[in-house]
């Protein structure tokens, strides 16, 4: 039977009692009832697998995907930046290095300070100072490129274009056997030089280079630095008698394009033009495009390195009447063969003729001129132009 009431109520105390510990019995004082009564909150499972559905259905989201893809994409870019500019780096430091050999400036010209006597000969009796190196830097290389040899008779020759260099290939053609006199020398075998006779001393092994260096008899000639680059104007750009027509249709465009002033006017290449090239400091970038063909306006420092080479003799155009003798005696070749018969009057320095090119050229572009051959000038002795400059 059911209790009755007041014993109903009785039984429920009871219970209750024996369910409920005492308050505060085996539980750690610091925990209050509210945290005893968290502790204790059943997990409602359902509520959690709702709440992971939810999230994954978040993460499953497109919009939670578009932005993984976006910020996967946006570090490939960044990665492939650093790569691109890593390679722009490589090839910069790569070109600078390259440039570094394929330059064929020696020295600054201010470097050069030693003076001799106006239209000398210059002899030089120490001959065969050599590099150390076993093997020859790229500079040199492109000087050797310039000698020719003559076995034969133990000489090596510097040429020096727009200085008479003609005449001393055919007096070393006829020594090496090719011909038998300079006068049956035909004037275009005298520039072919597959034809010519004439090997260069760049042909040779660094050895037999040394060897020949060392031993050989050694001479270039000079002229006047800026005769010389008038002459190669005239020769190069105004006449052209071999037909080059690279010097007309690419060098010459490329010098207009970079230096004329007036780009409305339509001339060929001025004289102007050409100085400006010249003195420009940063001309060795179109001197590597233009290639060997620079020989005809280089310094003679760049063409036959004589702080580098100890040269045998080095002779003057303006006074070749006395110098062609003194270096055939000096060769032991004298009486071998006789230099061509020279032209009154070709020889003599034209100051008239440097003044008329000159003339409307600005001071500024003439000192830069000069700054760049200062060292042609006081090296083998050449009074500065200051009818020019001043």
């Amino acid at each position: 039977l059911p209790p009755s009431g007041a014993a109903a109520a009785a039984l429920r105390t009871w219970r209750v009692a024996v369910r409920r510990p005492p308050s505060g019995a085996g539980l750690p004082r610091s925990r209050d009832a509210g945290a005893l009564r968290a502790s204790h909150r059943p997990v409602r499972p359902e509520r959690s697998f709702a709440q992971g559905r939810e999230a994954r259905r978040t993460l499953a989201s497109p919009g939670a995907t578009e932005g993984r893809i976006t910020e996967w994409l946006t570090f490939d870019n960044m990665h492939h930046q650093w790569l691109l500019l890593a390679a722009c780096f490589w090839v910069i430091f790569m070109f600078m290095v390259a440039s570094k050999f394929i330059t064929v400036t020696f020295k600054d010209p201010d470097a050069y300070s030693a003076k001799q006597e106006f239209l000398f000969l210059t002899a030089m009796p120490d001959a065969g100072k050599l590099p150390r190196e076993k093997q020859f830097p790229e500079e040199l290389k492109f000087v050797l490129d310039r000698i020719f040899v003559c076995d034969k008779h133990k000489i090596l020759f510097c040429q020096t274009p727009k200085v008479g260099n003609t005449q001393w290939k055919k007096v070393l053609i006829v020594l090496n056997g090719a011909f038998p006199s300079i006068e049956e020398i035909p004037e275009n075998v005298v520039h072919d030089h597959e034809k010519n006779g004439l090997p260069r001393l760049s042909s040779f092994s660094d050895a037999e280079i040394q060897k020949r260096l060392k031993t050989y008899f050694k001479f270039f000639i000079v002229r006047d630095p800026f005769e010389r680059l008038i002459s190669a104007f005239k020769d190069k750009f105004v006449h052209n008698p071999r037909f080059e027509p690279w010097y007309r249709h690419e060098i010459a465009p490329g010098i207009i394009r970079k230096y004329r002033r007036n780009r409305t006017e339509t001339r060929g290449i001025q004289f102007e033009d050409f100085v400006r090239y010249l003195g420009d400091p940063n001309h060795r970038w179109l001197d590597l495009q233009f290639g060997d063909h620079i020989i005809h306006w280089v310094t003679y420092v760049e063409l036959c390195a004589p702080c580098e080479i100890k040269y045998s003799v080095i002779g003057h155009h303006e006074t070749l009447e006395d110098d062609a003798p003194y270096i055939l005696k000096e060769a032991g070749i004298d009486h071998l063969v006789s230099y061509p018969t020279i032209p009154p009057g070709i020889t003599v320095y034209n100051k008239s003729k440097v003044e008329h090119y000159f003339l409307g050229i600005s001071k500024r572009d003439i000192r830069r001129l000069y700054a760049r051959f200062e060292g042609d000038f006081k090296l083998f002795g050449y009074h500065k132009p200051d009818f020019l400059l001043n």
